[in-house]
This record gives structure tokens, C-alpha cells and sequence, in this order.
């Protein structure tokens, strides 16, 4: 059920609280440029600095905004299994349709420890789960073996792979049946030659409706199109990792009036001259960009 173009949501904030209405006009672009899923509360929607109750309201906002039009996955990965547990018991009360589990972070558990945390997840909340692999933020990677044991379990039915390397992508593919999903914009291609069914896309955030074309094309075996959207995704993909996600996204979307810039501590935010490169290749993209003196405006007028 997870394969595609799913976009790891923002989380726009005003004045140091959500912003709904920018909220929802971001959702309405998804649907608009044909995404498959949204990830609410993931790491670019900045879920360490979103409180529990926080996390309970936009599961709710998310679900009801996308009216079963666009599927909605619910960042509830911690580092605590307990705490997971309850926060995966809150989204599936919001009627989510899939959780995202983060490895656990900080507390770096060995192989046997990520597949009990995960095993107990899965067995106290019946949602489809995604794993999530992302050992430069998490300090810890899921070896492949431990994704291809845990995909026996009837609710673990995907991995977004973080980790950069193909051979883990075709390791897996190659001996089980879990759905394996790119967590990194740049190898959503060379991830779905390998076997990959689509990307948890940061970059969909301001061009969903390209990253879709890209996945569709490579879906459907047209690799020489996919090449073609690669190349050109490529320079803004790049440049919205200039600095820590979601910094640059979040910049992006400011200059196109979307949303305000603001992060919360301790990100913050861009250093002016990348966001200077930034608004440059953004142009060079095609993508509309407010004059320098609107933009640090940006969203004041909605």
C-alpha cells in the first residue's frame, strides 16, 4: 500500500504555533499534484520539537483535510518503545492509515533490541508500519537481515531506506517481500532500478507533482523519462539539503508565499548566502520566488 510518491510534510508555524490554514493549502497541493501519501510528523515536519498533544492534532487535521483522497502516514517513531506504542495508539485513533517508525535514536540498540522494539509496536497497534532507516540521524542502521526477519510480521510491510546503499536496497528486495521505499530524493532512481517502489520525498514539497512523474515513469519500467526527471529534479534537490532539513524546504516554500520560514529551536534559520544559492537554482528551476524584500514577509498576506 506504500509504494509511490509520498511527501514528508512541513510543519508550518506562526508565531511559534501551527499554522493551520498554511497547513492546509500545502495538503490541498499534494492532492492537486497527485501524491500518493503524506507523512505527518516525520523528521522534516520537525516532529522533536512537536509535543504529544501537538502530534494528536495534526494526525486529526491530517486525516480529516485529506478525506480519504491522499493516504496519511503518522511519524510516531521515538525512542522509547512504551512511548511509541502510546503515540501509534493515538494516530490510529485519528484513523490514520500507516505509521513511520523511526530507528530509535540516542539510545543505540543493537540488532536484537530494534527487532523487539519493533516486533512490540507492530503487536499493540495493528496499522501497516513502515520502518524508517536513517542511521545519519539515528546513530543506528537496520541491517538488512533485521528488515528481511521483520518483514514476517503481518504489519511490517515497508522500509524507507535512508541509509544510501543500493546493496542493502537489493538485498532485501532480492529476499523478501516487504516494500522497499527511497528516504533520499537523490537515489529515488538508482533505489527504484534496484528494485525500490517509490520515495518519501522531501523536494515533493515544492514540486509534487515531478517527483510523481519520476516515480510513475520508473514504475512503469520507462527509465529513460525517469532519467530525464532525475536531471532535472536534481540541482533543487541538492540545493534543499544545502543545510539540515527542513531549513531550506521550509525556506523554498516561504519564498513561493506558502508558508512562513519559521523553525523551531534548535534549528534556525538559513545562512544568507545559501539561501541566496537557494532562491538561484529555485529560479533557474523555473519555480516562481517573491522579490528578496516580500519573502521574509512570506505568508503574512494569507
Amino acid at each position: 500500500m506504500f509504494e509511490g510518491s509520498t511527501t514528508a510534510m512541513v510543519t508550518p508555524f506562526r508565531g511559534g504555533t501551527i499554522d493551520w490554514k498554511a497547513f492546509g493549502d500545502l495538503i490541498e497541493d499534494q492532492v492537486a499534484g497527485g501524491t500518493d501519501a503524506i507523512v505527518a510528523c516525520g523528521t522534516t515536519g520537525e516532529s522533536p520539537t512537536l509535543d504529544d498533544g501537538e502530534k494528536a492534532e495534526i494526525f486529526r487535521f491530517f486525516v480529516e483535510r485529506a478525506k480519504k483522497r491522499i493516504r496519511v502516514l503518522a511519524g510516531t517513531g521515538s525512542n522509547d518503545t512504551h512511548h511509541t506504542i502510546e503515540l501509534s495508539k493515538a494516530a490510529k485513533e485519528a484513523k490514520v492509515d500507516g505509521l513511520l517508525l523511526v530507528a530509535p535514536y540516542y539510545n543505540r540498540p543493537t540488532q536484537a533490541g530494534l527487532t523487539a522494539h519493533f516486533r512490540a509496536v507492530a503487536d499493540a497497534v495493528n496499522l501497516p508500519v513502515m520502518l524508517y532507516n536513517v542511521p545519519s540521524r539515528s546513530s543506528v542502521n537496520i541491517a538488512p537481515e533485521t528488515i528481511i526477519r521483520l518483514s514476517s510480521h503481518k504489519n511490517i510491510v515497508a522500509v524507507k531506506e535512508a541509509s544510501g546503499s543500493c546493496e542493502a536496497v537489493t538485498q532485501i528486495v532480492s529476499s523478501c517481500g516487504i516494500t522497499v521505499i527511497s528516504g533520499d530524493d537523490t537515489l529515488t532512481l538508482p533505489f527504484m532500478a534496484c528494485g525500490a517502489l517509490g520515495v518519501v520525498s522531501v523536494v515533493s514539497n515544492i514540486v509534487p507533482a515531478d517527483v510523481k512523474g519520476l516515480v510513475q515513469a520508473a514504475l512503469k519500467g520507462d527509465f529513460a523519462r525517469a532519467r530525464q526527471l532525475h536531471n532535472k529534479l536534481f540541482p533543487l534537490v541538492k540545493a534543499c539539503f544545502i543545510e539540515t532539513s527542513p531549513a531550506p524546504v521550509k525556506t523554498a516554500l516561504a519564498l513561493q508565499g506558502k508558508c512562513t520560514r519559521e523553525l523551531r529551536l534548535p534549528l534556525c534559520g538559513m545562512d544568507p548566502a545559501n539561501e541566496e544559492k537557494l532562491r538561484t537554482t529555485m529560479k533557474a528551476c523555473g519555480l516562481p520566488v517573491e522579490p528578496a524584500g516580500e519573502a521574509a514577509k512570506a505568508g503574512k498576506k494569507k
